[in-house]
């Protein structure tokens, strides 16, 4: 179901994916299903519901890495900031980026490439330094080295791009990116 709604989502036909997607709650353990709710919501502008499921996923929700409860925080914090609440966003992504750093001493290796996403996002509040690590990811995993993960690191440079009101740049590296076949 949720694939069949990412589909829908893809071709711009949210009406279809909203039907899917209408049963889905705060509870639901799937994560593709919750994230897929989630996006929906996001592409609807819907960011009041959003921000109500992802406090309760957070609040009522047992996950199973740190890691996950990690990047549901982000994903509140970008909601929020949608939302126009930045001191909110700023507070949470603070959160989630206590959350990533005590993982990132616990596993450094293991964690090594994500935290930077998961770093850059956090900081979405302070331009220079999330283009500085959403940069430096790229650096460190260049789609030449790994044609799935690197894209995504230029999708997430483009994403805070797009946050800080630099249209163009993330317009010319989602540009490359419709170019790329990845994950």
């Amino acid at each position: 179901m949720a694939s069949k709604a990412s589909i829908y989502q893809a071709q711009g036909n949210l009406q279809q994916a909203a039907k899917l997607l209408s049963e889905i709650h705060g509870q639901k353990p799937s994560e593709l299903i919750f994230v897929t709710k989630i996006t929906q919501l996001r592409l609807e502008r819907n960011y009041g519901e959003a921000i109500r499921l992802l406090q309760a996923r957070l609040a009522q929700f047992h996950f199973a890495s740190e890691i996950e409860k990690a990047f549901y925080q982000l994903t509140l914090a970008f909601m929020q900031r949608l939302a126009g609440d930045t001191a909110g966003a700023k507070l949470t992504a603070e959160q989630a980026r206590t959350t990533y750093e005590q993982l990132h001493r616990d596993q450094p290796d293991k964690l090594r490439l994500g935290g930077t996403a998961v770093s850059s996002l956090c900081r979405a509040g302070e331009k220079d330094s999330a283009l500085k690590l959403a940069e430096r990811a790229i650096v460190l995993l260049p789609r030449a080295k790994d044609a799935m993960d690197g894209p995504v690191c230029e999708e997430n440079l483009a994403l805070i791009q797009t946050i800080f009101g630099e249209n163009d740049r993330a317009i010319s590296t989602l540009t490359q990116l419709l170019q790329t076949p990845y994950g």
